[in-house]
């Protein structure tokens, strides 16, 4: 999972030039047909304009497929409504594709921004059909990477390849908030081609840039207004090459995410999904520190406590935590912030194979239950109940939007716990973003009934 906020200052691009100057394979561009699958109206700028104005010069035929409308780029806009951007994201990506020398009119879905996940078999079929109709030519691919961070880019890169793949025809990905939010050890860089361009092809990507500026541009003065590109990103997309991604293959993986993958994340980074530097993870630490339904704990199981930040603030509230993590590195992290808490013990484990043994008054189980496939999920949250004492709470809080590399999402973590008939539901937090959920044994009693407030 990769979370970011557009408005910070991101990755200079000085960092992307000394990385770039490593070889790579040209971009293969032998084909008669391009087809461009957009998530929002200025993704096929960014990404890959100065493609569209290579081919569009050699004479290849192109068509633009543009899934959503990109009318939630501004959701705190007080003089823009949906329907005003969406209608104002088409003209500006039309003007864009003519700049760069499209033929053919975009082909607009008009699906709902964010919702993507939602209208995978929509995307899918659009794709087919524009696939079948090039028939008997030699077809490429191209749509946003599905590593890139951003959940309708995830998807329709995944769409993309999963169609590409049954049809045996090739697909590249381009990458767009990598640049923003990533660093060079976050590129796979030996699946990684290039597409350089001719001063000509670089000016029209320029000017196909400039159209769309509802989001170069601030939309007012106001607050809700200040522009989704600022100087910075936009420094990414008028360099003289353009990156393409190949491949890898199926982005579902076979078993539960094992102690490599979070060996690797912490080598590579020293807070990897933002803990302590985001405030959307701080916001929700406090969330589900709000929705504890007692006030202290005799003990807390802390499942897959990371780097310790929400163990320190479980730690405040309980006699006793116990904090668990498979990644030898995320302990040693979590260790020095909690240096001197003599109630926190910290066990390396893998879950939820190795459960610890013993009752906990509360069980947290918070971002990564996701990571379990199989019958693995059912293991962990049996395990979780099992280890829940009589009166205890169990705390489960899980990102909703889809990982490539996780086996399943957070709802469908909570609609397993839902299932389940030896638990009850006392309380439910639901956003975009993520879903907390507070569970008891059957025959609990609500806050207000447990203080006496109701009969």
């Amino acid at each position: 999972m990769v979370s970011f906020d557009h408005r910070e200052p991101g990755t200079d691009e000085r960092v992307w030039a000394d990385a770039l100057r490593r070889d790579s394979p040209s971009l293969d561009l032998d084909v008669d047909h391009l087809i461009v699958v957009a998530a929002h109206p200025d993704d096929e700028s960014l990404g890959a304009a100065g493609l569209l104005a290579t081919a569009a010069a050699r004479g290849i035929r192109i068509d633009l497929l543009v899934v959503t409308d990109g009318e939630g780029s501004h959701p705190e806009s007080p003089t823009h409504s949906p329907a005003t951007l969406a209608l104002l994201r088409r003209r500006e990506l039309v003007d864009a594709a003519r700049i760069v020398g499209l033929v053919a009119d975009p082909v607009f879905l008009g699906l709902p921004d964010g919702g993507t996940d939602e209208h995978r078999d929509a995307i899918a079929e659009a794709l087919r059909e524009a696939i079948d109709a090039a028939a008997g030519r030699r077809v490429l691919v191209v749509s946003p990477w599905r590593g890139d961070g951003h959940r309708d880019h995830r998807v329709v890169g995944e769409i993309v390849e999963q169609v590409c793949a049954a049809r045996g025809v090739r697909s590249r990905a381009f990458p767009i908030w990598l640049w923003h939010w990533g660093g060079p050890d976050d590129v796979p860089w030996d699946r990684v081609e290039h597409l350089a361009l001719e001063p000509r092809a670089r000016d029209l990507k320029t000017r196909a840039l400039d159209a769309h500026r509802t989001q170069l541009e601030p939309l007012s003065a106001a607050p809700g207004d200040e522009p989704m590109i600022h100087a910075r990103m936009h420094a990414h997309f008028v360099r003289d090459a353009e990156v393409f991604i190949v491949p890898e293959g199926p982005s579902t993986p076979a078993g539960s995410v094992g102690r490599e993958y979070f060996d690797d994340m912490y080598a590579r980074h020293e807070d990897p999904w933002g803990f302590d530097s985001r405030w959307y993870e701080e916001r929700k630490r406090a969330v589900l520190l709000a929705a504890l339904p007692s006030r202290t704990y005799r003990s807390t199981l802390d499942a897959g406590c990371s780097t310790g930040a929400l163990t320190a603030q479980l730690a405040d509230r309980s006699d006793r935590v116990l904090a668990v993590d498979l990644a030898p590195a995320a302990l040693d992290r979590a260790r020095a912030r909690l240096a001197g808490r003599e109630n926190v013990e910290f066990r390396l484990a893998t879950l939820p194979a190795a459960w610890p043994e013993g009752e906990f008054e509360l069980v947290v189980v918070s971002e990564v239950a996701y990571y379990w496939a199989g019958a693995d999920l059912d293991r962990g949250l049996t395990a979780a109940v099992a280890s829940l004492s009589a009166g205890g709470h169990l705390v489960a809080c899980h990102w909703r939007h889809p990982v490539a590399e996780y086996p399943r999402t957070g709802d469908e973590v909570h609609d397993a716990l839902a299932a389940r008939p030896d638990l009850v539901r006392l309380a439910r937090h639901e956003e975009q973003d993520f879903v907390l959920e507070v569970y008891a044994h059957p025959g609990a009693l609500s806050v207000a009934a447990e203080s006496g407030l109701v009969a």
